[in-house]
């Protein structure tokens, strides 16, 4: 027997995860109407759509910047895009609102690991070598420390930093979600983090 879904549950899942309608109506159905499931399905589907487009050039875009309601911490983003069309939407432009509010509270150093300063990780990595218990077998201990490196990496890189507004999905996740949602490759370029005093 299959589940009848209303199209009042169609647009509340719409309203929950900005994905098109049809693409929420087949996400309960596949779900037998669960909503949580639906919501896991849809996320899942835009993960798997924004691996497929990694590839493609992303030359368009926008400059975001933010300024906290204090007047003391400030953020310029660049997002790049595939074409000016998706540029001027309000998803895009809420997506880069999003980040640079992120930015702001996080205080990420780098969008991703390859530009954490190598001779920083080399640092860290001395650094939690000593903590780690060293009568334990050698290929348990370089687990211990990539774990560890792990964490130092989603402290400094944007990309693998718990997102501010849900904490259960990292930046890349929504990054990779938003993907899905707009149909073009969306890359996080670069920022620059001002914070008076710092």
């Amino acid at each position: 027997m299959t589940t009848t879904i209303s199209a009042a549950q169609v647009r509340d899942l719409r309203q929950m995860s900005g994905a098109p309608m049809m693409d929420c109506k087949k996400a309960l159905t596949e779900n037998d109407g669960d909503m949580d499931a639906a919501v896991e399905w849809l996320r899942k589907k835009g993960i798997a759509k924004a691996a497929k487009k990694a590839g493609r050039d992303a030359t368009e875009g926008a400059v975001s910047s933010y300024i906290h309601h204090n007047g003391k911490v400030g953020v310029l983003l660049e997002i790049n895009c595939e074409t000016d069309f998706v540029a001027a939407t309000d998803d895009f432009k809420a997506f880069c609102r999003d980040i640079s509010l992120h930015i702001a509270s996080m205080k990420p150093t780098c969008v991703r690991r390859e530009e954490v300063d190598p001779a920083l990780v080399e640092k860290e990595r001395a650094f939690l070598a000593e903590q780690i218990d060293q009568s334990k077998p050698a290929e348990i201990q370089e687990k211990m420390l990539e774990g560890r490196l792990g964490k130092f990496y989603a402290e400094q890189c944007l990309l693998e930093q718990p997102f501010v507004k849900d904490d259960k999905k990292s930046v890349e996740q929504f990054r990779a979600e938003t993907v899905g949602k707009l149909g073009e490759n969306i890359q996080i370029h670069r920022f620059a983090r001002f914070e008076i005093g710092a």
